[in-house]
């Protein structure tokens, strides 16, 4: 089996970093339900199966150095952090945090796109 063309790869590696960011942001908000608003302990454990599953998401994304892999995936998690603020807690990002977002997106892309293996 030949290896995935470079646009491939990199809507590939796109494609785990947003899985990745949903199962972190996921389990990071049940902690916080679990710590601040009082939910139950059900709640604290879910959330770590989902962080759990965010490792292991990580290391499906084709990088040959780890940290690199990571600096992608913050840009990627910024803008996910937004989504979710919009869509679970109802609240509108502001144009400077859609600004940042995309500033970090393009340098998420940046790093995955032009560092070819």
């Amino acid at each position: 089996m030949s290896k995935p063309g470079w646009s491939t790869r990199v809507l590939l590696n796109l494609a785990a970093f947003t899985v990745a960011a949903g199962l972190e942001i996921a389990g990071c908000f049940a902690f916080w339900a679990w710590l601040r608003n009082g939910r139950s302990a059900v709640v604290a454990l879910l959330g770590a199966v989902s962080l759990v599953g965010f490792a292991v998401m990580l290391t499906k994304v084709d990088a040959p150095f780890a940290g690199r892999a990571y600096a992608a995936y913050g840009g990627i998690y910024i803008a996910a952090s937004l989504v979710w603020l919009l869509i679970v807690e109802g609240q509108k990002p502001s144009t400077p945090d859609m600004l940042g977002a995309a500033l970090a997106v393009a340098g998420a892309v940046t790093i995955v796109a032009f560092n070819r293996p």
